[in-house]
């Protein structure tokens, strides 16, 4: 030990997004007597005890656990492992090479349900869901294989958030219940245990949160997050299809505020090879025979979706006077594994393509100002808006959010640091720093003209900070209209979980920014 003054390393994956820098201690499970309150280690060693589950006799735990020497630089060398409550030495239970979690022991104990994505390279690949016996004596049985479904919560808001269950079985053992993302909502769906009769148990519209059943499977309480509020929580009775609210959570101030209508628009890409879902929400007391200003939001990820749920910066553009469009382009989750897959090692393809097509299709709409539009997105959004200035002058205006700018220097930089080579070839950039550059909005940051405003969070670990500061300089000496707003100690997820504050003056930031150029002046309303 020499001290505080600094932070020593030996892992490759130092910080994370959220969290900060990481002690170079590893996590592991550990057992709390309740009455007493004495801890014991359960897990131990030079690496990560991932998610866990008891089994339902109480004597054994299944965890998640990457034991190779190396654990951060071999991330599909993941494993399943039981060990008894305990402690003593872990059993290995085999599985093909990919990334697992989530394991769920069935009733009897003899089956663990998990989920994952086999193989090196798991970007945009569906997750699903499997079964193996504990004692590990036959193989594995993918049960949603055949279906191209993606087992998991990923339908973005901005208020509750995407959360994803582990597997639950039900009480005889004979179906599991699961979360899939899916044509913009995250349904809750079962499957029987030989992968037959998949059921939509509850489809929204709208986003199935964490849910729990009863003793006996005939009712599961959930939360749902859709576009009438930020969420609440239901039941259904899964025999009569019942449901009830049992929550009214933010309804009185709901009651006082109104909200725009929503449309959902599905176009074929222009390829032909597509069929992408969007949505345009229109302003509180909207006037089809006037022409509004609009926003073009762009989604995180690229694997996650928009979809049927309340986000909150979006109702406030609209209250504001602007319909608000967004859509799920190529490279989105939700809509089957090839759609998810379609943008790899090939940002700023496909995708570009599906927004900008979708921008023209509200472009002419009669009640769009096609010459007062403005575009925005944070993350891999914020990589599209980056795109987007560099190839187009369609936008008066943008506001790139938390954004992916330069991929050269991402590598390293950001938490995940050499990991997002998946994507792009699963080559490092010094063995293919051309394939790396072509997929980069700085090579074509030159042909910008788009007023652009630059958000960035200073404790960003996922887009480091440099990402937003090569855009927000290379405009300067280009001579475009741009502005630069840092956060102080906000992570990536400042517009989901940001200090209040801090989220109503960037919500602030970006109105100013778009009424500045997207309302009309009176030179020009008259």
């Amino acid at each position: 030990k020499l001290g505080i003054v600094d932070r020593h390393y030996t892992r490759t994956f130092f910080k994370m997004d959220g969290e900060g820098y990481r002690p170079d201690e590893r996590m592991h499970v550990w057992k709390i007597d309740v009455g007493s309150g004495r801890a014991k280690q359960i897990t131990d060693g030079d690496f990560d005890t991932e998610s866990f589950a008891v089994s339902p006799d109480g004597h054994m735990i299944a965890f998640i656990s990457n034991r190779t020497p190396e654990p951060d630089l071999h991330l599909e060398q993941v494993d399943l492992w039981t060990v008894s409550v305990t402690g003593g030495e872990p059993r290995l239970i085999p599985t093909p090479v990919g990334e697992i979690g989530y394991p769920s022991f069935s009733p009897d104990g003899a089956f663990i349900a998990y989920t994952g994505v086999e193989g090196i390279g798991a970007w945009g690949r569906n997750e699903r869901l499997y079964i193996v016996p504990t004692e590990g004596d036959t193989p594995r049985v993918d049960l949603t294989g055949e279906y191209d479904v993606n087992v998991s919560a990923w339908t973005l808001d901005d208020v509750v958030g995407a959360r994803q269950m582990p597997p639950t079985w039900s009480p005889n053992g004979k179906r599991i219940y699961f979360q899939t993302a899916h044509h913009g909502n995250t349904e809750l769906r079962s499957v029987k245990s030989d992968g037959s009769d998949m059921r939509i148990e509850l489809a929204g519209p709208g986003a199935v949160g964490p849910y729990s059943f009863d003793a006996r499977h005939a009712q599961v309480a959930h939360r749902l997050s859709d576009r009438s509020g930020p969420g609440q929580v239901w039941t259904r009775n899964l025999r009569t299809g019942a449901s009830r609210k049992l929550t009214r959570l933010n309804e009185q101030w709901m009651a006082r505020i109104q909200l725009g209508s929503v449309e959902d628009v599905w176009f074929t890409s222009a390829d032909g090879e597509a069929e992408v879902q969007g949505w345009i929400l229109h302003p509180p007391g909207f006037d089809p025979s006037k022409r509004y200003p609009s926003v073009l939001e762009i989604h995180g990820g690229p694997h996650l979706q928009y979809g049927n749920t309340f986000v909150h910066e979006f109702e406030v553009f609209a209250a504001n006077g602007y319909v608000v469009f967004y859509c799920n382009p190529r490279g989105s989750q939700g809509y089957g594994q090839r759609h998810a897959r379609a943008i790899e090692n090939d940002w700023g393809g496909c995708d570009y393509d599906d927004v900008m097509q979708w921008a023209e299709i509200v472009a002419e709409r009669p009640y769009i100002d096609p010459k007062r539009m403005g575009v925005t997105g944070g993350s891999y959004g914020g990589f599209m808006t980056n795109w987007i200035i560099g190839h187009t002058n369609r936008f008066a205006a943008a506001v790139t959010q938390r954004s992916v700018s330069n991929l050269i220097s991402m590598y390293g930089s950001s938490d995940l640091n050499w990991a997002f080579q998946r994507e792009f070839g699963d080559k490092p950039p010094w063995e293919d720093v051309d394939n790396y550059w072509r997929q980069s909005p700085m090579a074509y940051i030159g042909n910008a003209t788009t007023p652009t405003l630059v958000i960035h969070s200073e404790r960003d670990f996922r887009c480091d900070i440099e990402q937003g500061e090569q855009v927000y300089v290379a405009l300067k000496r280009l001579g475009v209209d741009t502005e630069f707003v840092r956060f102080p100690e906000e992570s990536h997820g400042l517009s989901r979980g940001g200090r209040t504050d801090r989220r109503i003056a960037r919500l602030g930031h970006m109105l100013r920014w778009f009424d500045r150029y997207l309302l009309p002046t009176d030179e020009s309303a008259s």
